[in-house]
């Protein structure tokens, strides 16, 4: 277990903690696979950017999660990886 999970489950003892992980626990997961499929690519921010139509200062924005990244976005991001989205319910 990394450094990262060991410090959330640490955290996630604390009820308050909890409950505001919990609001945001999506839009985290969603950010870390944007950013996983980036890597995967080797591409920069920039490259990224370049790609979809937008600025580097948007991706890092989406990256570091002081935006909610809309599903537009996400979609656009998906097909210039020639990926599809996948939405599941459990």
């Amino acid at each position: 277990m990394d450094d990262f999970n060991k410090l959330l489950n640490e955290e996630l003892k604390n009820p308050e903690f909890k409950q505001e992980w919990e609001k945001l626990e999506l839009r985290y997961i969603i950010v870390k696979q944007l950013i996983k499929l980036r890597n995967s690519y080797n591409l920069s921010q920039s490259e990224l950017a370049k790609k979809i139509g937008t600025t580097q200062a948007v991706i890092s924005r989406i990256e570091n999660g002081s935006v909610n990244v809309g599903i537009d976005m996400i979609e656009r991001i998906a097909k210039s990886f020639n990926k599809q989205i996948k939405i599941t319910f459990s």
